[in-house]
């Protein structure tokens, strides 16, 4: 199970005086109880790694923005977390490979147009948790729907 990965390695991390990682990982595990309290039940693996991708998301627009700010010390330091939280995170996607999955979803549930949009993009984001950002999935489903990709 993801969270006793993330415990054993939080351990490691504190024999071995790994602040950063120590850090990271505490404020992961910080994340999953505060969703575990809100929602009352235990996170599995495919929540947990939900929460993951947030939180490296949310390290991704902070990059952005701090570069936009020229604070390089800050962009070093969020970097440095985003490398840590993509250890746990399976591979990416490529662009092609949303596309193929995107146009099975599209055969399955029959969509025909823009309109059946709400068909495909729930089962869509369950099959991709975690493997590709949800506004990529979004625009490559749109697209494909709208005919602009064909």
């Amino acid at each position: 199970m993801l969270q006793e990965k993330l415990m054993d390695d939080l351990k490691a991390a504190m024999k071995g005086r790994d602040k950063l990682r120590h850090v990271v990982i505490s404020m992961v595990r910080a994340a999953i109880k505060n969703a575990e309290i809100a929602q009352q039940r235990t996170m599995e693996d495919p929540d947990v790694l939900g929460i993951i991708a947030k939180e490296a998301k949310l390290r991704k627009e902070s990059i952005e923005e701090f570069k936009k700010g020229n604070r390089p010390d800050l962009v070093a330091k969020e970097e440095a977390e985003l490398a840590i939280l993509l250890e746990y995170l399976p591979k990416q996607m490529s662009r092609d490979e949303i596309i193929a999955a995107a146009r099975q979803v599209i055969a399955e549930v029959g969509a025909q147009g823009p309109a059946d949009k709400g068909k495909v993009m729930p089962k869509l984001m369950v099959q991709l948790k975690g493997k590709a950002e949800g506004r990529e999935i979004n625009d490559i489903v749109t697209k494909l729907l709208s005919g602009a990709i064909s």
